[in-house]
């Protein structure tokens, strides 16, 4: 390979899931394919010497060098306690003026000035830069244009926060393309405490004006709205998330079920659990729709995965409910185990869980918003439903469930048909033939932008 040999992924944390579990994937496959691959980070939980942490400089007022410290403490701990992570944004922010007042001024947190020598970081610098969320409450996004200066950057849009004064999802509200302000949503994540979204606008167009941006999004729909709004790239490409097709593979849906001790004969709907505060899943759609299916099909059995406690709604259905499954190969088997998996969402960029399910052999229903409408081909690999129609989601379930046996069959072959279109090889290939093709302009161009 001709390209860069020496890659730098920039993100918010090394564990989660969305845009953690993708950035670190994606890491893991460019070292195996010989790469010098490191992913920085705000958050580090893993143990591993391809994971930096980004450093946060002392806090130069010194009473608040105690209150840093316990912030750190608590961001350590953030996995382990759902208080941790509020609360180590409270603490960090009294320790540091500037971002304490940026925040009071709703302004973005720009304030973290560890950002500037991230090139400096590893023991050669990179030849390229790959960011992926950049918001988070770790970068300084001001850094961009003397980065982009002197590496190639990539920037991978897993939300719409870089297109935005403040929301990393802006559902029907059109500000962004021109400006922002009178923003009706400031609680949507990242929240923002007064409404000063259209100078984030003017300073977020101003940052990429002056910078050299490579960007990429999962989805054409994503894509699109990139290429509409202020964030104007030097190129743009369509690059799907990957997802590991070595785990997520057809198998025998019965072998799986006996593995798990689930019912041999009932039909299974499996879903994944969210947040009932969540602005982009809807959560309040999913139970209505369980409601409504365990009315229609009283013998129909359901697994929510990443289940705490079953909500009092869905309390006497025949719901096995899970914690957070940790091992894909675990959660990979019940996949196969389904007859359908339900994905209900509000916004949605790019749906892993869907490619996930497919890639398995389960046909999928999903709410018709953004990148679900590419991943799911209607009436071939599932069906799509009403955004926050739970009777219409419901329907579409039994519609599935109620196929002749090999129609049903077919659909879950071409399901994993699509899902397998989705490999992380398949991704990781194409950012490495990008790179190269980014390399190979910027060393015949000689042009890189300037401060000024």
């Amino acid at each position: 390979m001709s390209g860069p040999r020496r890659i730098l992924h920039l993100n918010t944390s090394d564990s989660g899931g969305g845009a953690e579990g993708s950035a670190w994937e994606l890491c893991c496959y460019m070292r195996q394919q010989g790469l010098e691959a490191k992913l920085l980070v705000g958050r580090k939980y893993r143990v591993s010497d391809a994971v930096i942490e980004l450093p946060r400089p002392p806090s130069y007022f010194i009473p608040g060098r105690p209150l840093q410290y316990l912030g750190g403490f608590c961001r350590r701990h953030e996995q382990a306690s759902a208080l941790c992570r509020p609360l180590s944004r409270i603490l960090e922010r009294l320790a540091h003026p500037r971002r304490l007042w940026q925040w009071w001024r709703g302004l973005e947190e720009f304030d973290y000035p560890g950002s500037a020598g991230i090139l400096e970081m590893t023991q050669s610098p990179p030849d390229l830069l790959h960011c992926h969320n950049l918001h988070g409450y770790y970068f300084d996004l001001r850094v961009l244009p003397e980065l982009s200066r002197r590496v190639p950057v990539v920037l991978s849009l897993h939300d719409a926060w870089l297109l935005s004064g403040h929301c990393s999802h802006f559902f029907d509200c059109q500000r962004w393309q021109n400006g922002c302000g009178k923003c009706p949503n400031l609680k949507i994540y990242p929240p923002c405490r007064r409404d000063n979204t259209a100078q984030n606008w003017r300073t977020k167009a101003d940052i990429y004006a002056r910078s050299r941006l490579y960007v990429t999004a999962p989805s054409q729909w994503l894509l699109k709205q990139a290429q509409n709004s202020m964030l104007k790239a030097k190129e743009y490409r369509m690059i799907p998330n990957g997802i590991d097709c070595q785990v997520f593979k057809p198998g025998s849906r019965a072998e799986a079920r006996k593995e798990l001790k689930l019912p041999l004969q009932s039909a299974m709907v499996l879903f994944c659990a969210a947040s009932p505060k969540s602005a982009f899943k809807d959560p309040q759609t999913m139970s209505k729709t369980v409601l409504e299916l365990a009315r229609q099909n009283p013998g129909l059995r359901f697994v929510c995965i990443g289940l705490s406690r079953v909500p009092e709604e869905l309390r006497g259905l025949p719901l096995l409910a899970l914690p957070y499954l940790s091992d894909p190969k675990v959660l990979a088997q019940y996949y196969r185990a389904a007859d359908v998996f339900v994905h209900t969402a509000k916004a949605e960029t790019f749906g892993k869980t869907v490619t996930e399910s497919m890639a398995c052999a389960s046909a999928v229903v999903a709410s018709a918003v953004g990148g679900l409408t590419e991943q799911i081909l209607p009436g071939k690999t599932g069906l799509l439903a009403k955004p926050g129609d739970p009777e219409d989601t419901a329907n579409a379930v039994m519609q599935l469930l109620n196929m002749p046996a090999e129609a049903k069959a077919d659909m879950d072959a071409a399901a994993a048909r699509q899902g397998a279109k989705y490999s992380l090889q398949n991704q990781g290939d194409a950012f490495m033939q990008w790179y190269e093709e980014i390399l190979v302009e910027t060393r015949q161009s000689k042009i890189l932008p300037s401060e000024s």
